[in-house]
């Protein structure tokens, strides 16, 4: 009796499995697909990357890019360049700072190589590069007026 359950054990096993397998090839089909797809969108995404790495570069070669667009890397920064365009302009660290957005302090730094100006500080500073003194100064007058209401602006006493 013992080999009709075995046999019958084996024959209940290999049905189980052939009917799991038939339930289960639409699952193996669809993740097959699933994988020829994410294949190609790595693909797809591969090249456009290249392409935009390719375009970026013909950009930066063709000089298109503005002053105002150019990593603040390419700006070229010197100690007699903060004094000379500070003097240039007429004004104070104070009031230069103030046009970058740093403080008087921060711009004395400068001036004297104590410090450099980070890149975003770097960029404002080379904006200032193409004003005047008039321009310079509408500026100021609109950075002042500028205070929050409800604050008021506090002197040194």
């Amino acid at each position: 009796m013992s080999s009709i359950a075995v046999v019958l054990k084996l024959e209940i096993t290999r049905l189980a499995r052939r009917e799991a397998r038939s339930l289960t090839k639409s699952l193996h089909k669809a993740s097959s697909q699933f994988r020829r797809d994410i294949a190609e969108l790595k693909r797809q995404n591969a090249k456009a990357r290249a392409e935009i790495i390719r375009l970026q570069r013909q950009v930066l070669k063709s000089g298109t890019a503005t002053s105002a667009e150019a990593p603040a890397e390419k700006v070229r920064f010197t100690v007699a360049s903060v004094k000379s365009q500070r003097r240039r302009l007429g004004l104070s660290a104070a009031d230069f700072g103030t046009l970058i957005g740093v403080t008087g302090h921060t711009v004395y730094k400068w001036e004297h190589g104590a410090s450099r100006p980070r890149s975003s500080q770097l960029a404002a500073f080379s904006a200032l590069r193409g004003i005047g003194k008039r321009e310079a100064n509408t500026r100021l007058e609109q950075l002042r007026v500028k205070v929050p209401k409800g604050q008021k602006k506090t002197g040194r006493r």
